[in-house]
């Protein structure tokens, strides 16, 4: 395995392993902080993944990019000039943002509390996210120094630093809510505190595994610097001009989940308020931000795992003229991202009710909301693969542009939807936004290389008839065990139906699948091994 092939690797097994990780401490967190409290801690953590957007700017892809550019014509030193000015200005960036949360926690609060009847004060949210806002002193600081490590192609700092930021974080968080709530039986708002505040010791542990890696690099780069040839004189102007250009569009779709948040949260509780739901509001909140939102992201990862693998080679073609064979990589994009979400997001709606209560706790509405939820993440998906393609092809600005048109049309159909439906309404406004934004890139990469694929129509029509053979299977099955046994009213015989359940839908849908030479035809030479070996 080539140096940059193994350090891509580890990059990337270390950034699925510490998502991974940021999805299961939410179980043990619900356990021990209830379902009436999720809502707070969510109301900290979406203005805070927006300002840390901000504040980081694209920093590790557009640094690396830039020092891995200027390293490749021997000028050394031009890396090494933006990391020490990029420092500055990212400590600076790091106290203004931090600043600003902390200063707008109170007005933020007031938008959210909307009536009297609401779980949670001004004071408890402001609280929070004043708690959470510390962390984005060092966070920025951090990225640009993994972003300068991955230009040089040293993966292994940027992964084992944020493994280490999320182990620390998450001990931290589930440790201290558990003494806060069990041992010291302090309140709710005191453990979420404490738990918010976990991100900025998180962020201390990663700086000081990246100080480590400095410190045993540190020789390697000096050696490399003296040996530096000028690529001409860059000015400070030159320099950041490009790395912006760089990093804007990865800002963009870096926070266009959050951004759909956003809206959610400053005007979800006013609508809910407006139809005398108020004292619900903060609970249903916190289903659709935080709980369902964390189990429907998961097919998303998987499906952008796959698809993303193919973009570099989509620039590599759309760079070298071959036209041919970037529509052949686009129409793969599109179908393994189908063929890998359709079935899981079926799944995730059909076994909705033992998902949540295995997950989270028994809950007719947080069932409810997950099975609405859950195609959405399809959209997700396919917001991420259609822009990372603008992206390879030198397009940047229609993500923003779309983007900005979905947030838009959320904004203005959300109130009216959620007071027509309650929270499936903000779903539904959620699916038209991205909807909109993933129409728009779809058309703009259609105009800039007259792409139109009955392929993909044809294999769309192929995976969706092979979910429904699936989907039936799962929903006998299911209905077979609760004949048998009745409804799993306990997280074991949830955990006994899911098993089984999914076993089943893997089986029926994996085999007709491998079958059809579908499979095989999508995810390559290892799969059709395996096929073989089953005599397929």
């Amino acid at each position: 395995m080539s140096s940059l092939m193994k350090g891509t690797a580890i990059l990337t097994i270390g950034m699925f392993l510490s998502k991974v990780l940021g999805l299961v401490y939410i179980f043990p967190f619900y356990a021990i902080i209830g379902q009436k409290n999720v809502a707070l801690y969510s109301y900290a953590y979406v203005p805070y993944t927006i300002m840390l957007s901000i504040a980081i700017s694209g920093a590790p892809i557009a640094v690396s990019k830039f020092v891995a550019k200027y390293n490749s014509l021997g000028d050394y030193a031009s890396g090494r000039k933006l990391v020490k000015s990029g420092l500055m200005i990212m400590t600076l960036t790091g106290f203004v943002t931090f600043l600003a949360l902390f200063l707008l926690a109170d007005p933020i609060a007031h938008l959210v509390i909307k009536d009297e009847e609401q779980v949670f004060s001004v004071s408890q949210i402001a609280g929070v996210i004043r708690w959470i806002s510390f962390a984005l002193i060092v966070v920025p600081f951090m990225s640009l120094v993994r972003g300068f490590f991955q230009g040089y192609d040293h993966m292994e700092p940027t992964a084992i630093s944020q493994l280490v930021e999320q182990i620390i974080r998450i001990i931290v968080l589930l440790v201290g809510a558990f003494l806060v709530m069990r041992v010291f039986h302090g309140t709710a708002q005191t453990a979420i505190s404490f738990a918010v505040f976990s991100a900025f010791i998180g962020a201390l542990a990663g700086l000081i595994a990246l100080w480590y890696y400095w410190r045993r690099l540190k020789p390697e780069f000096d050696l490399k610097l003296k040996s530096s040839v000028s690529s001409g004189q860059l000015s400070y102007t030159s320099i950041y001009k490009e790395v912006i250009t760089y990093s804007i569009p990865y800002v963009f779709v870096g926070i266009a989940n959050p951004l759909f948040q956003l809206v959610d949260m400053l005007t979800f509780n006013t609508a809910m308020s407006n139809i005398g739901l108020a004292k619900v509001s903060d609970e249903y909140l916190g289903m659709l931000n935080f709980t369902t939102q964390k189990i429907v992201i998961i097919p998303v990862m998987l499906a952008t795992g796959f698809s993303m693998a193919l973009v570099p080679a989509i620039t590599n073609y759309y760079t070298r003229k071959q036209n041919g064979a970037l529509i052949n990589a686009m129409d793969k994009t599109y179908q393994v991202l189908l063929f890998v979400t359709l079935p899981a997001v079926v799944g995730i709606s059909l076994l909705s009710t033992d998902i949540y209560h295995l997950l989270y706790s028994e809950s007719a509405m947080g069932s409810s909301i997950l099975a609405f939820y859950a195609p959405v993440a399809i959209l997700f998906a396919l917001f991420q693969v259609t822009a990372a393609l603008l992206q390879g092809i030198d397009y940047q600005k229609w993500i923003v542009f779309s983007l900005l048109t979905g947030i838009l049309v959320k904004l203005a159909i959300n109130i009216p939807l959620i007071q027509s439906f309650e929270t499936k309404g903000a779903i539904m406004a959620t699916a038209i936004g991205y909807l909109i934004s993933i129409l728009i890139n779809i058309i703009v990469l259609k105009k800039a290389l007259n792409y139109k694929s009955k392929m993909v129509i044809r294999r769309s029509i192929l995976i969706i008839a092979l979910t429904i053979i699936m989907a039936a299977f799962v929903i006998v099955t299911h209905k077979v065990l609760v004949l048998m046994f009745g409804v799993a009213h306990s997280k074991l015989l949830a955990l006994l139906y899911l098993v089984i359940c999914i076993t089943i839908a893997v089986v029926v849908y994996g085999f007709l699948s491998l079958r059809i030479g579908l499979a095989q035809k999508l995810l390559g030479e290892k799969i059709t091994k395996i096929g073989r070996k089953f005599g397929l």
